[in-house]
């Protein structure tokens, strides 16, 4: 990997959609932090995430949507309003939000996590 950031840019805007899923990895809060013994997890559609900056610092909600091409997640309860009254989900990006709490309904990601530690 270069040192130099055009060249980190340019890999982040070209590259592919399952190396996109690692590069969207979330910061676990403390107590995950202590029960998976690792510092992020990529984010997945269920888990309750704590947003850490921006106009909906502090708010916690369930992660809807990732949006794997622009680098974007929609978070539960986020959302602004159009001049015509109609809410839109408003975009974050995963560096700043916060995982409370990881959603291990499925075995396969639970497997992931004893795996690497």
């Amino acid at each position: 990997m270069s040192k130099q950031p055009r060249k980190q840019r340019k890999a982040l805007y070209n590259a592919p959609l399952h190396a996109r899923r690692k590069i969207m990895s979330v910061t676990l809060s403390k107590d995950l932090k202590e029960d998976f013994n690792r510092k992020s997890l990529p984010i997945r559609t269920g888990d309750t995430v704590k947003i850490l900056r921006g106009e909906f610092e502090g708010h916690e909600g369930k992660v809807e949507s990732i949006d794997l091409r622009n680098y974007k997640i929609t978070v539960e309860g986020a959302s602004i309003n159009k001049p015509d009254g109609n809410g839109v989900p408003f975009p974050i990006h995963p560096s700043k939000a916060m995982i409370v709490n990881a959603d291990l309904k499925d075995d396969r990601r639970s497997r992931i996590i004893d795996r690497e530690e």
